[in-house]
């Protein structure tokens, strides 16, 4: 009797046991280890890249690091993992990272089909296409026959047949298994074009040997909404991630910055006040503090110091804001309300 005792002791500590890790969220599992992890592409100058001193820089990066402001109130509490695109969504899917934020495309397979959810886009982007000058072609519509790299495995490759299919024009694909060896094999003339996000067409041609003999075509092909995902099933970590991308567009809608945030503090207006929580506290509903916001704006900025920084027009890249202003200025970044 006393070892049957014993077992269904033992099998009831178990289950408590395995009970207790199964309901440990995400959010439990990040303040556990002191901080979070997020997949990155590697090198993609203005969104994740490590700089001379090791430091990564970029988009995706201060992304990352509004989260952990956030949370820990230190946007250093961050580490990147930089993972290839056909390893991002299993690392995802593994835990071995709790946010997947390489300039990744929203799709509906993506979304539905593989366990995960993204958040919502922190840049709007299409395909392009890089060529050589001494092509002599000004318009997308004069790649006939021309041969065309790119990276294999990415929705950059059925666009690329559609859009030459759909205009009855030729071409010889030219594939590769990661973005720095097609831009490699671009750069030495075994191939007229280049094609992938026109940002990241931006990012590659600074790195290639004569930057100034390559321009990027006007015609964009696609859309292109690139965001950070989380798996499914964890409401209150979706939700923190999202609203952390929300509290960096609504930061520059109220026209609060790292410079003048605490000034702020102090602003009689009733929605910056709620937004920094003087008199709210809405960071309970996602396991954060009243100030959560504040953090964020305070640590990395809001969304127009994040794009300026990074990739707007006093950078290598030199990008126009386009689609990515705010919603006020003709662009598609808008926020729901913070009430």
């Amino acid at each position: 009797m006393k070892s049957v005792c014993n077992r269904l002791v033992g099998a009831a500590l178990g289950s408590l046991l395995l009970a207790s890790t199964v309901s440990a969220t995400t959010l439990d599992v990040v303040k556990e280890k002191g901080y979070v992890n997020a997949g990155v592409s590697g090198k993609v100058i203005g969104f994740s890249a490590p700089d001379s001193q090791g430091v990564w820089r970029g988009m995706d990066v201060d992304f990352v690091r509004a989260v952990a402001s956030a949370i820990f109130d230190d946007p250093n509490k961050a580490r990147f993992t930089p993972v290839a695109f056909k390893e991002a969504f299993a690392a995802l899917q593994s835990g071995e990272i709790e946010i997947l934020a390489r300039n990744t495309t929203w799709t509906f397979q993506r979304d539905t089909k593989l366990g995960l959810e993204f958040v919502g886009p922190l840049f709007y982007d299409g395909q392009g296409f890089l060529v050589h000058k001494d092509l002599g072609v000004k318009s997308a519509l004069e790649l006939d026959g021309a041969s065309v790299c790119t990276q294999s495995g990415t929705t950059t490759e059925l666009n690329m047949a559609d859009y030459f299919a759909s205009h009855g024009m030729t071409y010889l694909p030219v594939v590769y298994e990661s973005a720095d060896e097609a831009t490699v094999i671009y750069d030495t003339g075994r191939c007229d074009v280049y094609t992938t996000d026109s940002s990241a067409l931006a990012a590659r041609r600074t790195i290639l040997s004569n930057p100034d003999d390559h321009e990027i075509l006007p015609e964009i092909i696609s859309k292109e909404p690139l965001g950070p995902a989380v798996r499914q099933g964890d409401q209150q970590w979706s939700d923190l991630v999202r609203w952390t991308l929300f509290a960096l567009i609504t930061g520059e809608e109220l026209g609060i910055t790292s410079e003048n945030v605490d000034q702020m503090l102090t602003s009689e207006n009733t929605e910056v006040k709620r937004f920094l929580g003087v008199d709210s506290d809405f960071g309970q509903h996602i396991g954060l503090s009243h100030d959560w916001a504040y953090r964020i704006i305070k640590h990395v900025g809001n969304y127009s110091e994040v794009f300026e920084r990074n990739v707007g027009s006093q950078t290598a890249l030199g990008l126009d804001r386009g689609l990515n202003a705010l919603w006020t200025n003709g662009g598609l970044m808008y926020a729901p309300p913070i009430r």
